[in-house]
Parts: structure tokens; sequence; C-alpha cells
């Protein structure tokens, strides 16, 4: 029995020798000597030579000069790696597209045709027939709660508006508790539907949105204010807008430019994706650079093709490119973004 006993311990011993020393430093040893760039996680330098970020995790790009990630519902934190798992029929999932949407969609044909939306999501907020009491902006929290709430969740200085508002309504605070007695002390998102229904009747035909504005001290400042137009409002009223003119022919967008993908860090978008942006990419760099717009933007195509990639040597599935590539490949010939 002891030698049995002795067997197991030697044969354990030497499984976690091979297992846990021999095997990751002869993996280790050949990564670093064949493929040092991927064994050191695969990471890109920027023009000064910092290292910016792995080709193989998505990170966000907000200026327009950029091309943008897919959306993620990590928000592209690589330790959280994790996808919405909204149902198809979760609302959340449609309101999460056509925020999206509302900014960037067009006009396929008509008049209008190459023209945004935009503009015309903010005219129809603001017309005379939504000024009554509700005003729309009731109507979309009363019509979508969770979206609402959503609102609340997404932005700490969101949440700490909400609470600032209710110390200056307790009355309303404390009959929505009457209301609901199973929440005693309801945080910012329990009153988010509470808070845009006096909103909407304080400030009709407007929407609580960031503005920034220069401070005493000189400094930019960025508080909450009502606001008639802007990216906010074009996002969030694009649904209620494209439910009321479900005639208005609009062009087709690039799937993965509104959906997230299983990880939230698909480092890559489509072919169809970066051209879509195209123009306001080029648009922008030749402002930046005064440079022709045609120029710049055969340019960015060229820069496109040249990284462009497909699964089994283009053999299969669709054309990709690397968002951080390529915008290092556009800061390397335009400089830095002003």
């Amino acid at each position: 029995m002891l030698r049995s006993l002795l067997s197991s311990i030697l044969l354990l011993v030497l499984a976690i020798i091979i297992c846990c020393g021999v095997y990751p430093l002869t993996v280790w040893a050949i990564g670093k000597a064949f493929f040092p760039f991927q064994a050191n996680g695969s990471l890109l330098k920027g023009p000064d030579g910092s290292i910016v970020g792995s080709k193989l995790i998505a990170q966000p790009f907000t200026k327009d000069e950029y091309f943008q990630p897919r959306p993620s519902a990590a928000s592209y934190d690589a330790s959280a790696s994790a996808s919405s798992t909204y149902a198809a029929s979760n609302y959340l999932l449609r309101n999460r597209v056509a925020t999206v949407l509302g900014p960037i969609v067009k006009y396929k044909s008509g008049s209008k045709a190459g023209q945004l939306v935009a503009p015309d999501i903010e005219a129809w907020f603001q017309q005379d027939k939504f000024q009554g009491n509700p005003h729309l902006v009731a109507q979309w929290a009363d019509m979508h709660n969770a979206v609402a709430q959503a609102w609340v969740n997404a932005d700490p200085t969101h949440g700490q508006y909400v609470d600032a508002w209710s110390k200056t309504h307790p009355d309303l605070v404390a009959k929505w508790i009457k209301e609901n007695p199973s929440t005693p002390q309801p945080k910012a998102a329990d009153l988010a539907v509470l808070f845009f229904e006096n909103f909407s009747t304080a400030h009709p035909g407007t929407f609580p949105s960031a503005v920034t504005q220069t401070g005493a001290d000189g400094k930019p400042q960025t508080s909450l204010q009502p606001v008639k137009d802007g990216s906010d409002i074009q996002s969030n009223f694009f649904d209620m807008w494209r439910q009321e003119h479900a005639d208005a022919d609009l062009q087709d967008v690039p799937g993965d430019l509104v959906t997230a993908s299983g990880s939230g860090l698909d480092p890559h978008i489509t072919l169809a994706n970066a051209e879509f942006q195209l123009d306001r990419i080029a648009a922008k760099w030749a402002d930046d650079t005064k440079h022709d717009a045609g120029d710049v933007r055969k340019d960015i195509e060229q820069i496109l093709q040249n990284n462009v990639s497909a699964p089994f040597g283009g053999l299969a599935g669709e054309k990709l490119v690397n968002v951080l590539e390529v915008n290092l490949e556009l800061c390397k010939r335009y400089g830095l973004p002003k």
C-alpha cells in the first residue's frame, strides 16, 4: 500500500512539473521566439511610439475623424467581456439600434435623397402639437419605462440630476412612494418616469441633455440642461418618428454598425460598415487638413483596401477591417485630429 501511495505522489509531482512548469515554459519560449508580436498581446503603437492598444480588443473612438467600432454591451471593458443578451422581443434592443440610427441614417429617395433624417426628427419633436400636456417626452417615458430607467443609469450625471430634482419635489416623490409601497426608498432610476413626466410639463418641447459652457474660471463645464435639438433628441426619438413616418424611404445601414458582437470587444468592422462611415471621416479630415475632400476620400479608401482581410485568405465570409489599425493609419497620414 505504501508503495502505491508513493507511486501516486510521484505521478502527481511529475504531472504538476510537466503541466504547470515545463509545458507552459515551452509554449512561452516558442511564442517569444517565433511569434513575439502575438505572444505579447498583439499590441500596436501610435505615431509617438507609445502603445495605444491591442489589435485583438475593440476600444471606443468618439472623434469624427475616426472609424467607430461596433457597439459594445461591455462598454469596451476587456475585463467584462459580455453580450447584451437582449431577446428579439426586448424593446431595449430595438431602442439601442434606434439610438444609433437617429443621427446617421439618410433618405434613400425623394427630394431629400442622401440627406440626413436627423433635422426632420428635431423639427418633428418641436411641433406645436406636442407642446401640450403631456409633451412627447412624457409619452416616451410612459411608453418605455425601461428605456427611461436606462437613461438614468447610463451616466452618473443623469442619476445625480434626478436625485437633485427629487429633493426639490418632495410632494411628488411622497405621492409616488404611497403608490409604490414596496419601494419606500426609491433610487433615481425608480423615479425615472415620474421625473420625465414632470420635466415634460416644466420644460415642454425640450429634453435634458449635456451642454458644455465656459465657466467663470474660463474652463469648460458640462451640465444637463433642457435642449430642443441635438444628438440626444435625434437618438431617443428616432423610433417614435419612424413609426409616424413609416412610408419614409430610408437607406439601409450595415448590420454591424448597430449591433454588438457576442463579446462586446470585436476589433473588426465589415468593409461595408467602414465605407458607410467614409463620408463623415473624409469630410472631417479634409476640414482639419484644408485638403480637397475628394482627394482625402480617395486616400482613405486606399487605406481601407490596404487593410482589408477576410477569413481563409478571402475565400469565405465578409471583408473586414481592423478599426484600431486603420485609425492609426489615418493618424500617420494626417497627424492627430484637432
